[in-house]
């Protein structure tokens, strides 16, 4: 027999399915829009970075945001199999071979609703005090340069030693020597 504790979370349950499913419909007509998503991104970073500015604290809860959003983006530029610890198809590096685009760990989309549920709950965390922690923000503004710096640097040998861009425009399209492109000429 069911107690009824157990017939209370049944409708819990059941709106939080309808909660997530109405959830996931708007991420997948949003998916194809990349201007529009990133216009919401900017405009959420904004809006925190006013808050904070305004409030003159939550610098622990920007350093997180930092600290994450770096995580992110480094899971967005690094390739899906690192070459240096398994042999997987690898990028093109003579202009004969065939074209293989970039294949990311972490790809745009996840990037980007991770980065800005990110920036939806840090502004969420500007409405508590106990949030506000006291420090000395200067330092970790610069202990976060740094972390950026040194992990960017790591990152870009990695690019360089093993000839990858993260930032592909898809396959090169060739010209005829009239200035027309061939697949036009073809037809």
């Amino acid at each position: 027999m069911d107690t009824p504790v157990e017939d209370a979370a049944l409708p819990m349950s059941q709106l939080a399915f309808k909660f997530n499913q109405q959830t996931q419909i708007l991420l997948d007509r949003l998916a194809p829009l990349l201007a529009p998503r990133w216009v919401a991104w900017v405009i959420s970073l904004l809006a925190y970075a006013v808050r904070v500015w305004l409030l003159r604290g939550f610098y622990i809860v920007t350093y997180g945001l930092g600290i994450y959003n770096l995580n992110l983006l480094l899971g967005f530029i690094t390739p899906q199999v690192d070459p240096e610890l398994e042999e997987g198809p690898e990028l093109p590096t003579k202009s004969d071979q065939e074209f293989k685009p970039f294949v990311r760990r972490l790809p745009e989309f996840k990037f980007w609703w991770s980065s800005i549920k990110s920036l939806w709950i840090g502004l969420s965390m500007t409405l508590f005090t106990m949030f506000d922690v006291p420090v000395f923000w200067p330092i970790l503004l610069l202990y976060w340069l740094l972390l950026f710096s040194v992990t960017m640097k790591r990152q870009i040998k990695h690019m360089i030693k093993y000839r990858y861009l993260p930032f592909t425009t898809g396959k090169k399209k060739y010209t005829t020597p009239g200035g027309k492109k061939e697949a036009a000429a073809a037809n």
